[in-house]
C-alpha cells in the first residue's frame, strides 16, 4: 500500500496528528518536500512534539522514517530536532532515520537572504517564515546548492562549494550589502552540522525500493497544503516546493511508485499562516474567539494564526489538486462553543456567485457567501464511534462530505492520538 498524507487547505490542518495515527499501520514513512519551515504537531504519551523536518512516523518502533531528495536539508534544524525528540526517550540511529544522498543543503546563507529579501519586500512581503527555503529552491533550480551526499566526500564538497560561495557572495554584497561568507565559515558549520548527520546518509532510493519489491507499505507525508504549492496554489503567497501528492513519488526518492490512496487532511474550520488572500477570513472577536478556542498559533513561529470558517470553495479546489480519496477532518472539537456553525459555502466575484476557486490574480477580489449550521454545544472529545457524535455534529461532517465531493474517513476530536473516530 503506498499511501500520501496531504493537507488540502493552506497548511496547518492537522497532518502531522494523521500521520502519527496512521504510521503505526505503515512500514516507511517518507517526508518528500518542504524543508524546516512548517510545523507538524504530534501529541503522543511521550509529550508534545512540533516536528519540522522528521517524519512523524519517527515515534513507532520498527518503522522506517526517510528524509527524500526533493527535502531542503536543514542540517542544523534537523540535528536540533534530533536532539530535542531524543531528550525526550525518543530512539533515533541510521536504522530508523535515513537521509537522501541526493537532498540538497539549506546553508547558512539561505536564511540571510530570506531576511533580506523579505525586508527589501516591505509591505509587499510574501510572508515567509524566513527559513531560508525560497533562496534554497531558487538555488537547487539553478544548480547552485551541494547534495547531502557531498557530505561523504569532503574533497568534492570543498571544490564545489568553493564555487558556490564566489557566486552566492556577489549576491549578498553587491545586492543587498551584506556581509560575504568564507570557506572558513563554511567549514565550521559542515563540521557543526554537516558532520552529525553524515551517518544518516544513505541512497534512500535503494531503500525505497527494496521496500516495495518486499511488499512494504509506505505513507509520503507532505508539508503546507494544496493553496501553498507552487504551481497549484495562490501563486505567489506559496511555499516553494510541490506540497501535492503527485510530487510524492518524484521528491521521495521512488519515481516509479503509483499511489494506491490519498488521505486529504481538511480542519473543521480554516486557519492560515502567512500572507495572501483568504478569502473566508474572520476579524475582530469572532476571530479572537475561534483562535483561542483551536489554539492557532505558528508551530514554527508561535505567531497568530489567521482563522476563518471551513471554505467549501477552496476545500473543494484542494481535494481536486490533490486527488484526494479520502478525509481526515480534523479539530471537531474546537467548534463545540458555538451556537451556530459558519460556513463560507460559496464566493462572490464581480456581483456573481461562483463555487469554482478564482485564478490568483483576482482571488483577493472574491468576497465570501456565507451560511450557518446547528451548533452541538456538547463536549465531543470522548466521542470513538460516530453514533457517539450528537446529530448536529453529524450533519456538519456529511455537509461537508457531501459539498467538496470526496468521503470523510476519519474525524479528529482531540488532540490525543486515539481521540478520533474512523467512519469506514
Amino acid at each position: 500500500m503506498l499511501t500520501a498524507i496531504v493537507g488540502i487547505n493552506w497548511g496547518d490542518e492537522g497532518k502531522g496528528r494523521m500521520v502519527d495515527l496512521l504510521s503505526r499501520e505503515y512500514d516507511v514513512v517518507v517526508r518528500y518536500q518542504g524543508g524546516g519551515n512548517a510545523g507538524h504537531t504530534v501529541v503522543n504519551e511521550q509529550g508534545k512534539f512540533a516536528l519540522h523536518l522528521l517524519p512523524s512516523g519517527i515515534f513507532h518502533k520498527g518503522v522506517i522514517n526517510v528524509l527524500g531528495n526533493g527535502v531542503a536539508l536543514d542540517c542544523e534544524s534537523l540535528w536540533e530536532e534530533m536532539e530535542d525528540v531524543r531528550s525526550k526517550g525518543v530512539s533515533i540511529t541510521p536504522e530508523n532515520l535515513k537521509i537522501s544522498d541526493r537532498a540538497s543543503l539549506l546553508l547558512p546563507w539561505h536564511r540571510d537572504l530570506d531576511s533580506l529579501e523579505e525586508e527589501r519586500l516591505a509591505d509587499k512581503k510574501y510572508g515567509s517564515t524566513k527559513q531560508g527555503i525560497a533562496p534554497f529552491y531558487s538555488d537547487k533550480y539553478q544548480k547552485k546548492t551541494v547534495m547531502a551526499g557531498e557530505l561523504l566526500y569532503p574533497e568534492k564538497l570543498w571544490e564545489h562549494l568553493e564555487g558556490i560561495l564566489e557566486w552566492k557572495n556577489l549576491i549578498l554584497e553587491r545586492v543587498y550589502g551584506a556581509k560575504p561568507y568564507t570557506m572558513e565559515d563554511l567549514k565550521a558549520w559542515v563540521a557543526d552540522y554537516g558532520e552529525k548527520i553524515k551517518p544518516f546518509i544513505c541512497d534512500t532510493g535503494a531503500v525505497l525500493r527494496d521496500a516495495q519489491a518486499a511488499g512494504k507499505s509506505i505513507l509520503f507525508e507532505a508539508q503546507l497544503g494544496s493553496l501553498r504549492d507552487l504551481d497549484y496554489g495562490i501563486y505567489p503567497y506559496t511555499t516553494s516546493s510541490n506540497a501535492i501528492a503527485a510530487y510524492a513519488p518524484v521528491g521521495s526518492g521512488l519515481p516509479s511508485a503509483k499511489l494506491d490512496s490519498v488521505v486529504g487532511v481538511v480542519k473543521a474550520y480554516s486557519s492560515c499562516v502567512g500572507e495572501g488572500p483568504f478569502t473566508c477570513e474572520f476579524f475582530g472577536e469572532e476571530a479572537d474567539k475561534l483562535r483561542e478556542a483551536g489554539g492557532e498559533y505558528g508551530a514554527k513561529t508561535g505567531r497568530p494564526r489567521r482563522v476563518g470558517p471551513v471554505d467549501i470553495v477552496a476545500t473543494r479546489y484542494g481535494v481536486q489538486c490533490q486527488g484526494a480519496t479520502s478525509i481526515a477532518l480534523t479539530k471537531m472539537d474546537v467548534l463545540s462553543y458555538m451556537e451556530e456553525i459558519p460556513v463560507c459555502a460559496h464566493y462572490e466575484l464581480n456581483g456573481e456567485q461562483i463555487d469554482t476557486f478564482p485564478f490568483p490574480a483576482v482571488l483577493a477580489d472574491a468576497k465570501p457567501v456565507m451560511t450557518t449550521m446547528p451548533g452541538w454545544k456538547c463536549d465531543i472529545s470522548g466521542a470513538r464511534r460516530w453514533e457517539d457524535l450528537p446529530q448536529a455534529a453529524r450533519d456538519y461532517v456529511t455537509y461537508i462530505e457531501r459539498e467538496i465531493g470526496c468521503p470523510i474517513q476519519y474525524v479528529s476530536v482531540g488532540a490525543e492520538r486515539d481521540a478520533y473516530i474512523k467512519r469506514f
